[in-house]
């Protein structure tokens, strides 16, 4: 694809990065094919292909943006199926990023949209005050029906009741017998209100394989929720409180990786060192964190797991969650940890397509996400499995279904291996 950034506008090196990734399109249209909105509306503009030229017409142009391309990139899941996709090798993932960011910057939404995005960032972000606003949410659950759609989309995600378990607090989790590794798991903010035995699954399950586990500290945010409503600066000072977080728990002691439970926080942590384009010292910090960076399932797929105590052969439906089938490009590990411990593992149809979730998306674009969620129940619906296993909490909450619970893929993990049996099990049919 042709461009026309003038040599000041490629001074700049996020328009220069752009520039080259939008040259490698060739329009060959591949991505349509696995683009989860391009699937639900028919609309060029909703592909990535379509996309990449309105951004390409927006950064070359500078200012405020067109309505049409803040309505097609907002529309955009960052899904990244179309990176998976492509033959090219179009880095998509960094041009939207860019795309988010200028639309951020350049242009004023309607305040309604405003202030719905400042209170996600507000509120999503800080573990105690999403406390407060689940158990707020629960008492105005009754009124969705009245509500704004994101509004409504917000309050039917809040949990019927609040969580059995408590946070997983900051520390040393020895390992069990003779230590064989050290890790720091990162706790997030969502995770940890909605479903916090999620953690706690993942510190059992570590320790009894011999890893000791340190928790750096508790409720700091990953950046990923501001990052991908282009809210680029937010997103760098959270990214600076965790390097600094990990760099001292690296300084108490070598820490073979950095371990992440939800797939949609760790496809931001590896690639931080893009946060810091403009600064070599934050940038080189950052890239030594996203080198440590692991997925709980690839860190695993490193150890070899106890025999299982449970019954063999129950079938579990397994969600690729997108940050990590397209993000992470982790593909194969979860699967063979299911099959190694015994569950009969069953293939979702559609399985590179995204179910809606992502972040914040189903609040900001309710009818686009409750499409894809519809789509993708009935998938796993016809599985005949009577649980569904990602390793998102997004993905997990937003498909939680009163047929078919879904459960964290360390959870089953830490059952199969001598863990207790995780509370939404007893809905298993």
């Amino acid at each position: 694809m042709q461009t026309q950034f003038t040599p000041q506008q490629l001074a700049d090196p996020a328009i220069a990065d752009a520039a080259g990734i939008i040259r490698k399109c060739v329009h060959c249209g591949f991505c349509t094919a696995t683009c989860p909105t391009f699937l639900l509306t028919g609309d060029e503009l909703d592909s990535p292909r379509g996309r990449i030229w309105l951004i390409k017409d927006m950064l070359e142009a500078g200012g405020a943006p067109s309505p049409a391309a803040v309505r097609h990139v907002d529309r955009c899941l960052g899904c990244l199926s179309c990176v998976t996709t492509c033959p090219s090798g179009v880095d998509y993932r960094r041009l939207v990023d860019t795309a988010r960011e200028h639309i951020a910057r350049h242009h004023t939404r309607p305040w309604p949209e405003r202030a719905m995005r400042r209170l996600l960032s507000l509120v999503l972000t800080r573990p105690a005050l999403f406390g407060v606003a689940t158990r707020l949410g629960r008492l105005a659950r009754p009124l969705a029906g009245v509500m704004p759609k994101p509004v409504a989309a917000m309050l039917a995600m809040v949990p019927a009741s609040a969580a059995p378990d408590a946070p997983l607090r900051a520390g040393v989790f020895p390992a069990d017998g003779v230590r064989q590794g050290r890790v720091a798991l990162h706790a997030g903010c969502v995770q940890p209100v909605l479903r916090p035995g999620i953690d706690a699954a993942a510190v059992r399950l570590l320790n009894r394989h011999g890893i000791e586990v340190v928790v750096a500290g508790t409720g700091i945010c990953c950046g990923a929720l501001d990052h991908h409503m282009g809210l680029a600066d937010r997103a760098r000072a959270l990214a600076r409180a965790n390097i600094a977080a990990w760099e001292g728990q690296i300084a108490a002691g070598e820490l073979d990786a950095i371990i992440v439970t939800a797939s949609g926080c760790g496809t931001v942590v590896k690639h931080y060192d893009d946060l810091f384009a403009d600064d070599a010292a934050w940038q080189a910090r950052a890239r030594r964190i996203a080198a440590l960076t692991r997925d709980v399932s690839e860190y695993l797929a490193m150890l070899t797991l106890l025999p299982p105590v449970i019954a063999p052969g129950m079938p579990v439906a397994y969600h690729a969650a997108c940050s990590l089938q397209h993000g992470q490009q982790v593909r194969t590990p979860p699967r063979t940890l299911l099959m190694q411990c015994g569950f009969d593992v069953r293939e979702i149809a559609e399985g590179h397509i995204c179910c809606g979730s992502a972040g914040t998306y189903s609040i900001l674009q309710p009818d686009m996400a409750q499409g894809l969620k519809a789509r993708k129940q009935a998938a796993i619906l016809a599985t005949g499995a009577g649980i569904m296993v990602s390793g998102n909490i997004g993905c997990l909450e937003h498909l939680d279904h009163a047929d078919v619970p879904t459960i964290h893929l360390v959870e089953l993990l830490d059952w199969a291996t001598g863990g207790p049996r995780p509370a939404k099990a007893d809905r298993w049919r």
